[in-house]
């Protein structure tokens, strides 16, 4: 937009906006510059597979009201087009405005006939996935910003699959919400009625505990253990980073006999201001530092844990720290997915399993040593593209052709991991219940998990990967973005840190699905993303997409080396590469 158009655009704002604190800050932003009143109104806050995310504010660059509710349009026409008798379940986790936004969605929905049911407090995204297969769901709507700063919040759709939805739903909904506009008298905006009527009418209902306590038996059915493996001793150290995970967790780890679970102080309760960490990202040591803090302190007692775990806002994603030395040493996302799913594998030939017919799915993004493992193991792996909901196609094709039980385990490089098919996302409940478990594995053979991750280094090579995100902010950052992402396939780089390119694959033109044993290796193609990789010399990779979700390119770093010092060096290399490439 011009700087014409977003005066006018907050003219008309001011002029249609009821809500007082919007009225406030529209009313600070026509004092703000050109610069404020363009960032909040230079665009409409674009609707993709992961739905909405933005700063909660006033504009149509924002996350508020009338943009949720005006997305919600677009999903009941969406809804309404597609089925008969659609519902809906909705969840949110503890971000600011969660529970105005869950009953501003559930009102546009009763509007159009739609039925809602509402978690009534703040629960995990696996409980919403979970929820809309539960109750025979059309889709689901959770209101969370997974782990960005305090500021945001987002709208995240599922489909009936309990998967986020497919790019073709996505497309469709925000075609709908195009045509809508945000106060328009003529119609062409959302439709809403009374809360409380469409509760007596039966169109918004609560999500009873019975839901919730089938999701945690779920969880439970994955288990590894014996009862009497459940009784051997296990310290954890836990902060839900005032996100949602507190109910769930200490309920499933209860049940695994992990009943004295210490909750890190100030962080365990929900807290939207997340007050102790201001980035409540698992991956970041940062959020960890006070969990770390009450690790050391029972060190100081002589009741040293034998991990910390940390589980995001919307517990979705979990991250571990375990004393090494005078310190404590953070487990990547690539190196739990590969404990994991060796230990896995390792449980199930132990009780004499097929372990060659199962089935683990992980990304292009994810650490190569997830192939080493298959291999070993004997099992098959795929890969998909990033986001978690292709993931959960492939349990969705397996459970289509009667063979889910195959399905082992499933990751993500950033922190998502599920074993099961009770639900179609990355599940921070189940991964928590499934590293205790394994902590106290290992634990027997006196070993913590980070020294775990060393032996299995020392198997396997060290396979070592980082990821960079480079911002670009503002107005022209999208166009920056798509002119890096144009000129990297244009003019291919002959090489990066010094490492011959040896092959580059443009997955916006498909690519075939990169499989390890099994027999699928006929198998499928993956949809086209806007992703370019590029293969080097001595099995290292660099992997540049655009985020999603935020203003950043990604590049995904991937070194390998007979030891840990020459494979950290090589990231180096190649992270200073990547950022001259994408300066």
């Amino acid at each position: 937009m011009s700087e014409i158009d977003v005066r006018a655009a907050l003219a008309h704002w001011t002029e249609c906006v009821a809500d007082a604190e919007l009225a406030a800050q529209l009313e600070e932003l026509s004092n703000a510059g050109d610069a404020a009143i363009a960032d909040a109104f230079f665009q409409s806050l674009e609707f993709g597979t992961a739905g909405l995310r933005g700063v909660i504010g006033a504009g149509t660059n924002r996350m508020n009201v009338y943009t949720v509710a005006r997305a919600t349009q677009g999903l009941a026409d969406h809804l309404n087009a597609h089925f008969d008798q659609p519902s809906v379940a909705i969840a949110r986790d503890s971000r600011h405005k969660g529970a105005l936004f869950v009953r501003t969605a559930a009102c546009v929905l009763a509007a159009n006939g739609i039925r809602c049911f509402v978690y009534p407090r703040v629960e995990p995204t696996p409980a919403l996935s979970f929820a809309v297969r539960d109750l025979g769901c059309s889709a689901g709507i959770n209101m969370t910003a997974s782990h960005n700063p305090a500021a945001y919040n987002g709208y995240k759709v599922y489909g009936a699959d309990g998967c986020q939805i497919t790019s073709e739903a996505a497309a469709d909904i925000s075609k709908r919400i195009a045509c809508l506009g945000y106060f328009e008298a003529d119609g062409a905006c959302a439709r809403t009625i009374d809360f409380d009527r469409a509760v007596s009418e039966g169109l918004i209902e609560e999500i009873g505990d019975d839901t919730l306590a089938r999701f945690v038996d779920a969880v439970l059915a994955q288990s590894q253990e014996t009862p009497e493996q459940t009784k051997r001793p296990l310290e954890v150290v836990y902060t839900p980073l005032c996100g949602t995970g507190l109910e769930c967790v200490s309920a499933t780890l209860d049940r695994i006999g992990v009943s004295n679970l210490d909750v890190v102080a100030g962080q365990g309760e929900p807290n939207g201001d997340f007050p102790t960490c201001e980035y409540p990202n698992p991956e970041e040591r940062a959020a960890l530092e006070a969990g770390i803090a009450r690790c050391r302190e029972r060190a100081a007692q002589g009741a040293a844990p034998d991990l910390l775990l940390a589980t995001d806002p919307d517990a979705d994603r979990v991250g571990v720290a375990c004393e090494d030395g005078d310190d404590y040493t953070l487990v990547t996302g690539n190196e739990m997915g590969i404990l994991l799913m060796d230990y896995l594998a390792r449980m199930r030939a132990e009780r004499g399993e097929d372990v060659s017919r199962c089935i683990a799915v992980t990304t292009i993004v994810s650490s190569a040593m997830a192939d080493d493992v298959a291999r070993a193991h004997g099992f098959e792996l795929r890969r998909t593209l990033t986001g978690f909901k292709y993931i959960g196609e492939q349990i969705g094709l397996l459970e289509a052709a009667g063979e889910a039980d195959r399905f082992m385990f499933g990751f993500e490089e950033s922190y998502g991991y599920l074993a099961g098919s009770h639900v179609r996302d990355k599940d921070a409940v189940v991964a928590s219940m499934l590293i205790c478990q394994m902590a106290r594995f290992y634990r027997e053979q006196g070993m913590n998990l980070v020294e775990a991750m060393r032996a299995l280094y020392e198997r396997y090579g060290y396979c070592l990967n980082r990821t960079i995100s480079l911002s670009y902010p503002g107005a022209d950052g999208a166009q920056k973005m798509a002119s890096l992402m144009a000129a990297l396939r244009a003019d291919a780089p002959s090489s990066v840190a010094g490492l011959a390119v040896e092959r580059v694959t443009d997955y916006a033109e498909g690519a075939a699905m990169p499989v390890v044993g099994g027999a699928a290796e006929a198998g499928q193609t993956l949809p086209c993303a806007n992703v370019v990789e590029f293969s080097l010399a001595g099995d290292c990779k660099l992997i540049v997409r655009p985020s999603g979700t935020e203003p950043k390119i990604k590049a995904y770093l991937f070194a390998k080396a007979n030891a840990a010092e020459e494979a950290s060096a090589l990231l180096d290399a190649l992270e200073a590469a990547a950022r001259e490439l994408l300066a």
